[in-house]
């Protein structure tokens, strides 16, 4: 990753390689790497998904897992390059657990802003598809929507994942061809 994107947010759908982009993105800056897992396991089809992303990460990874208090992994980081993977989950455990979303991406983004190494985010694009037929969804979709600009308006670097191949979205001048 170029020392010019401090931020990097990777878009995608499901499965459209946007953890494994991310996960190469970082392991292009010098080690030791953090992993910030925001997923539970809450079900067995999610301990399957949790063991194929650890499974893909060397001895050089440390994880913290943090479901709810993003903020909190961020600046427990240090110094080291950080994946977050990935703010949609993220953003429906806080959601589920009825928490305050502005003031929790308020404390998220002080986090990113206080970080000196770089960070690469991880978000699922969900306002593709078909109009939600519950609130709840669509609530969710809207949030999430409202969470991807407010980041990409930020991040030095957004990509969008298409079939595992990278789109550029938006990149520091270094980065032009």
């Amino acid at each position: 990753m170029n020392s010019a994107a401090h931020l990097t947010l990777v878009l995608g759908g499901a499965r459209s390689g946007k953890s494994r982009h991310a996960q190469s993105l970082v392991e292009r800056i010098a080690s030791p790497w953090v992993y910030v897992a925001t997923a539970q396991t809450l079900d067995e089809e999610m301990r399957v998904r949790i063991a194929e992303h650890r499974a893909r990460r060397g001895a050089n990874w440390e994880t913290i897992e943090a479901p709810l208090d993003l903020a909190k992994a961020l600046a427990d980081a240090g110094a080291s390059p950080v994946l977050v993977d990935c703010l949609t989950l993220w953003l429906t455990n806080l959601m589920l657990h009825d928490r305050d979303i502005p003031d929790a991406v308020a404390r998220m983004e002080a986090a990113l802003h206080a970080r000196a190494a770089p960070t690469v985010l991880v978000a699922n694009e969900v306002g593709l598809g078909i109009v939600p037929e519950n609130a709840l969804a669509r609530r969710f979709r809207d949030e999430a929507g409202r969470l991807n600009q407010h980041l990409a308006a930020r991040a030095d670097r957004v990509l969008f994942m298409v079939a595992g191949m990278a789109m550029r979205v938006k990149c520091p001048a270094t980065e032009r061809s």
